[in-house]
């Protein structure tokens, strides 16, 4: 099977080699490499054209929200993609050189997997954290939510998945947090594995760094979730019923909005 490992990048040129390099250390060979710019204002374009055989594509024209400008890196990459399996990945991430290998194995051995995750090892200022399977103790809508470096999916299955979770008004609301709703509600044919596999950097620069845990923003953020979610359960008819994190998020959100 041939990798295709499509990567959304903006302005993050100091981490782009050691992105790159755990690319080109990869024990599964057959793969190939495409780098989307999303009109970077630092040298990310220039350090990226010094390797060979990457696929580089300069987008000039974005939105002011980081969600869809992600979700359409990944599209127009997916597009220019020959690979019978995609590989998401944020630039400020890296891979595990034996996870292309891993996952095309699982991939390969289980026909009836569209989407495989992989659990996050967290680089966080000087700390490495490898993220474990999580068991949560209230009910909520949705479960751990793997990050985007941590998913792959069949080409098959990309373009009918982008469409299903593409929705402009929440533009607060991830593309790794639509992939795993669409996983567990509408295409269940997926396998979370227990394994790190992927390299997360938390910093101070990304997205999602003003999302603090509990803070004003994560509950705002929280909010638009269930908003999103609401939406996608009607457009695809899924009968759901309120439960307590959906009534609490909603009664904080009244009195920080």
């Amino acid at each position: 099977m041939k990798a295709s490992i499509v990567i959304a990048n903006y302005n993050n040129a100091k981490f782009i080699n050691e992105c790159i390099n755990s690319l080109n250390s990869q024990t599964h060979k057959n793969a190939e490499i495409i780098f989307f710019d999303d009109n970077s204002q630092d040298n990310s374009v220039e350090i990226i054209k010094k390797f060979k055989n990457i696929k580089v594509i300069e987008n000039n024209i974005q939105t002011n929200f980081a969600t869809l400008n992600q979700m359409n890196a990944f599209k127009k990459a997916i597009e220019e993609s020959s690979g019978d399996i995609i590989f998401f990945l944020d630039s400020d991430d890296y891979f595990h050189e034996k996870k292309i290998e891993r996952i095309i194995k699982i991939f390969s051995e289980k026909n009836d997997k569209m989407i495989v995750f992989d659990y996050p090892i967290i680089l966080k200022k000087n700390k490495v954290i490898k993220q474990k399977k999580i068991k949560k103790i209230f009910k909520t809508y949705w479960d751990y939510i793997h990050p985007t470096s941590c998913i792959s999916i069949r080409k098959s299955l990309a373009y009918k998945l982008l469409d299903s979770i593409y929705e402009d008004k929440f533009v607060n609301t991830w593309m790794d947090f639509r992939i795993h709703l669409y996983s567990k509600y509408i295409n269940n044919h997926f396998l979370a594995i227990n394994e790190n596999l992927t390299y997360y950097r938390r910093h101070e620069n990304s997205a999602t760094s003003k999302f603090t845990k509990i803070s004003k923003n994560w509950w705002i953020r929280r909010n638009e979730a269930h908003d999103y979610f609401v939406y996608y359960a009607k457009k695809n008819n899924l009968k759901i019923k309120k439960n307590y994190d959906f009534l609490i998020t909603k009664l904080l959100y009244q009195f920080i909005k």
